[in-house]
């Protein structure tokens, strides 16, 4: 590897190597993306990640330097405490990560990272390589825990009228979007991919976003809140499906009351057919209520999906009871009707004629209903980054990237995003996912190809990075980059959800 002393002129120059000077009048060419700005003294770039500094190309946001909070008691480490006194001899403990935020990218991809970091941890020689990518490949999974109905399936997701994903397919408890993506970012029209970009990186950033989905409902989407569906805020994810609600509470109602039925818009429960109720020896009610009867106790489609009772069109749940057989059902009879999270629930008897009629719930029926709610998480929206590291990331890190597609396909070489762990996923490339809310503030960035901007870090043992041919001679070691960018770096603490990234 280079001597310290070319090292560390390398990081104090790399804030200036990227960009041309062209012409006179200081005029700087900025070659960190495709866009290729014209930068005239103290003016910044399109993106306004880059400016012009005395005829000099600047990164116009600090390097972001994370450190390890003290397990005991929960205090931060002081950043390179008692520096003053440091003399150079000894490495300073393997307690700060240098983050990808605001380190610069390799566009036009041929050029080592911006930082290649060697360090020591837990006895091992490791290096991180820091780069900011600018992904065209990119896209976001939203989780939006509700019952509600918020769409058709595929149906468009639109900001300012411009389609920026669409819906897909509903998991348990939550609707999920697919937003993003290099169709909306470069296969539609110039605004479509303004429009697209925008939203993203407010997302991305934890910014509430407004959207209208076709045929459906307008949303306010904000990372780590609860989403607001047509005005009115989320407050629980439900407990589970209709099913599942009589399976779990069956023996809680036991002797309460005689029937229960969980409107659910995929599987609504009736707990006398549930085998739940057989066991309990539950007798047959004679109710029936509409939809397809999958199995005992479990009914497809009872209504239209909607914003009502168990992401149903329902107003009034006593519209799903289909018949009342006189041979089973009897005056008095207890029925309880609840949705999936307990905040809408009617309390009936049979009346002489077997006719439901509401009436006040006894305080013990009160109580299950409130066990539900108590067993409902809070409603929130997840944002997860998703995107592929394509050509100028790995090639910052190896001339040979598919030596290093291979590693991290191997889990040798940890990925992160801002420090905040990534899930790979199978297959060919690197893809990864990572939860906008384990990433630090003011990690990403666009440019106006469009394409958004984030951060990457790859760490792995130094004998590993040399055997796949990395840029080993730009390697800087860590305690050269706290001394030169110690004063004018970010200092953000260590997210405690997420682990240290120690290569395998």
């Amino acid at each position: 590897m280079s001597t310290d002393r070319e090292a560390s002129s390398r990081a104090r120059d790399r804030t200036t190597i990227f960009g041309a000077r062209e012409g006179h009048e200081g005029i700087v060419r900025c070659d960190a993306c495709p866009v290729l700005c014209r930068i005239r003294p103290g003016r910044a770039g399109a993106c306004s990640r880059y400016a012009n500094r005395d005829g000099e190309l600047v990164r116009t946001d600090p390097l972001v330097l994370m450190t390890r909070t003290v397990e005991a008691g929960g205090e931060t480490v002081p950043f390179l405490e008692k520096a003053e006194d440091w003399d150079g001899g000894i490495a300073p403990p393997p307690q700060t990560f240098v983050t990808a935020i605001g380190a610069g990218t390799t566009y036009p991809d041929y050029k080592p990272a911006p930082f290649i970091v060697a360090s020591r941890h837990e006895g091992v020689d490791t290096v991180t390589v820091v780069t900011e990518g600018i992904f065209s490949y990119c896209g976001l999974k939203v989780k939006i825990d509700t019952d509600r109905h918020l769409g058709p399936e595929t149906a468009a997701v639109r900001v300012d009228g411009e389609q920026i994903g669409h819906v897909t397919t509903a998991e348990y408890g939550s609707q999920m979007l697919s937003l993003g993506g290099v169709r909306h970012l470069t296969g539609g029209s110039k605004k479509e991919g303004n429009v697209t970009c925008a939203a993203m990186l407010a997302l991305c950033e934890k910014q509430p976003v407004e959207v209208a989905i076709d045929g459906g409902a307008r949303l306010v989407l904000q990372a780590g809140r609860a989403p607001i569906v047509n005005g009115v805020p989320e407050q629980r994810m439900r407990v589970g499906c209709g099913s599942a609600a009589i399976g779990i509470f069956a023996q809680q109602w036991h002797g309460h009351v005689d029937e229960v039925i969980v409107v659910d818009d995929h599987i609504t429960g009736v707990l006398s057919e549930h085998q739940a109720g057989k066991c309990l020896d539950v007798p047959p009610t004679g109710i029936r209520v509409r939809g397809r009867r999958s199995t005992p106790g479990r009914y497809f489609q009872v209504a239209h999906p909607g914003t009502g009772w168990g992401g149903t069109d329902i107003t009034d749940p006593l519209c799903v009871i289909e018949s009342i057989d006189p041979k089973l059902a009897w005056p008095g009879l207890r029925l309880l009707l609840t949705s999936t999270t307990g905040e809408d629930f009617l309390y009936a008897e049979l009346d002489e004629t077997l006719r439901p009629v509401p009436a006040k719930a006894p305080e013990a029926v009160i109580r299950t209903v409130e066990r539900i709610g108590e067993n409902c998480e809070p409603a929130l929206t997840s944002i997860l980054f998703m995107a592929g590291a394509g050509g100028s990331l790995r090639a910052g890190v190896t001339e040979n990237p598919v030596l290093l597609t291979r590693e991290v396909q191997r889990s040798l070489v940890r990925v992160t995003i801002g420090g905040a762990p990534c899930f790979l996923w199978p297959g060919g490339g690197i893809t990864i996912m990572a939860d906008v809310l384990r990433v630090p503030e003011g990690a990403f960035g666009h440019v106006p190809t469009p394409a958004l901007v984030a951060p990457i870090e790859f760490t792995l043992r130094a004998d590993l990075y040399a055997r796949l041919g990395g840029h080993v001679d730009h390697a800087v070691p860590l305690e050269r980059v706290l001394a030169t960018y110690g004063d004018s770096a970010r200092q953000a603490p260590w997210c405690l959800q997420n682990p240290w990234p120690t290569p395998t």
